[in-house]
C-alpha cells in the first residue's frame, strides 16, 4: 500500500462522513460500501450520545462535518506535500486518546496511518464508539489497512513510539512511563481571545462559537479574554446571546448553578447573563459555564506575556494582533496542518 492509496482511502472516508451533517443525514448513492456502513454509523452516533451526555447529536455531527471537509484529496495533498515519505520504516505507534470532544484523537490516528505506520489505539471511555467503526470502513475501502489498526482496553505493549494526550497530572505519569520511547506528550492547554473594544457584532458573535462549541470542553475553546482597561462587556453579552439555549442542557446547567454558587459564597465579583459567567482571574483554565478575563496595559506587554505563557496556550483568537492568530469563530475548524501544541506530528512520525 503506497502513499497515494492511503490518501485515496482517507478521501473516500471523507466522502462517507460527508453524508452526516448538522443540516441533515442523507444517504448518497455514490459513496462506497454504504449498504454495509451507513445505517451502522447512524447507530454509532446514537450510542455515542447515549454514552456521554456532553456528546449531543449536534456536537457529534459538527465534528464529523468538519472532518468530512478536511478529508478531500486536495486538502490531504496540501497537508503532506512538504514531507518525504520515501524512507518510512513502519513502526507500531500507540495513541492514548482524550475523550473531551467527539473524535478528538482522530488527527493522530490518521497521521500515523497515512505515514505508513501501524496504530495501536487506547481510547477514552468517554469516546469509544465512533472511531472503531470508521476504522472498519477504512479497512473495507483499502484492505491494506487490515492488521495495521488495533484497539485495546488493556495495558499498552509491543509498541515503538507513543502519542499521549491527557491532563497535566497524567502527562507526568506518561513522561515517566514512556521515557524510553519516542513520544509526543500533550498536557492541558487553553485558548484565549484578545479584544480591543473595536470588534464588530459579527466578530463577537463568532467568538461565542469559540467559547460555547462543545460546551467549552476542548483545548481550542476560548476560556479566557484579554481586554483593555475599562472594557465594557455590554456588546459582548449582547453578541453571545444567540447561545442562550445552551442552559437547557442539564449537565451544562448543573455546572453553571454549581460554579455560580461557589462564586457567590466566596464573594467573588463576576458578571453573568443567565448562561455564562465572566470573572477576572489570572488563570487560563476556567470552569464550565465560566470565562475568565484579564486586563492588559499595552499590546506590547500582552504579546510578551502570551509568549512567556505559550506552553499553556493552544490558540490565540484576535484580529490584527499576531501572525499566528486565528480568526473569530474558527478555533474548532482546524485544518489538517494545524497541529496540537504546535508539534508537527507528521515530522515526528517520519523520524521514528
Amino acid at each position: 500500500m503506497n502513499l497515494q492509496q492511503r490518501i485515496n482511502a482517507f478521501a473516500e472516508l471523507g466522502k462517507f462522513l460527508g453524508q452526516f451533517t448538522i443540516e441533515k443525514i442523507e444517504k448518497q448513492d455514490h459513496v462506497k460500501h454504504n449498504d454495509l456502513f451507513f445505517d451502522g454509523f447512524k447507530h454509532q452516533i446514537k450510542l455515542a450520545q447515549e454514552h456521554n451526555g456532553w456528546f449531543t447529536k449536534k456536537n457529534i455531527l459538527f465534528a464529523i462535518e468538519g472532518w468530512s471537509k478536511s478529508l478531500t484529496n486536495s486538502n490531504i495533498n496540501k497537508w503532506l506535500e512538504k514531507y518525504n515519505f520515501n524512507a518510512i520504516n513502519s513502526q507500531k505507534v500507540a495513541i492514548i486518546m482524550a475523550g473531551n470532544i467527539p473524535l478528538v484523537g482522530f488527527h493522530d490516528f490518521i497521521s500515523v496511518l497515512i505515514s505508513g505506520h501501524e496504530v495501536l489505539v487506547k481510547q477514552s471511555s468517554n469516546d469509544k464508539h465512533l472511531l472503531p467503526f470508521l476504522a472498519k470502513y477504512l479497512e473495507h475501502v483499502e484492505p491494506g489497512f487490515k492488521k495495521k489498526i488495533t484497539f485495546t482496553e488493556d495495558k499498552l505493549e509491543g509498541f515503538d513510539a507513543v502519542i499521549a494526550t491527557g491532563s497535566d497530572n497524567t502527562a507526568r505519569y506518561f513522561e515517566y512511563y514512556f521515557k524510553d520511547k519516542p513520544s509526543i506528550i500533550r498536557k492541558n492547554r487553553n485558548s484565549v481571545a484578545v479584544l480591543t473594544g473595536n470588534e464588530t457584532k459579527e466578530q463577537l458573535e463568532a467568538l461565542s462559537d469559540d467559547i460555547f462549541r462543545y460546551y467549552g470542553l476542548g483545548c481550542r475553546n476560548v476560556s479566557k479574554l484579554f481586554v483593555p482597561k475599562n472594557y465594557d462587556f455590554k456588546d459582548f453579552f449582547e453578541a453571545i446571546y444567540k447561545w442562550h439555549p445552551i442552559i437547557n442542557q442539564a449537565k451544562y446547567a448543573n455546572n453553571y448553578d454549581y460554579n455560580k454558587a461557589v462564586y457567590l459564597m466566596s464573594e467573588f465579583e463576576m458578571l453573568e447573563n443567565g448562561f455564562l459567567m465572566i470573572k477576572e482571574d489570572a488563570s487560563y483554565t476556567s470552569p464550565i459555564a465560566t470565562v475568565f478575563y484579564e486586563h492588559y496595559e499595552s499590546v506590547a506587554q500582552l504579546k510578551e506575556k502570551l509568549e512567556n505563557d505559550k506552553n499553556n496556550i493552544q490558540c490565540i483568537v484576535a484580529s490584527g494582533f499576531t501572525d499566528s492568530e486565528i480568526a473569530f469563530g474558527n478555533t474548532q475548524r482546524p485544518e489538517l496542518w494545524d497541529y496540537a501544541d504546535n508539534v508537527d506530528t507528521i515530522a515526528f512520525l517520519l523520524k521514528i
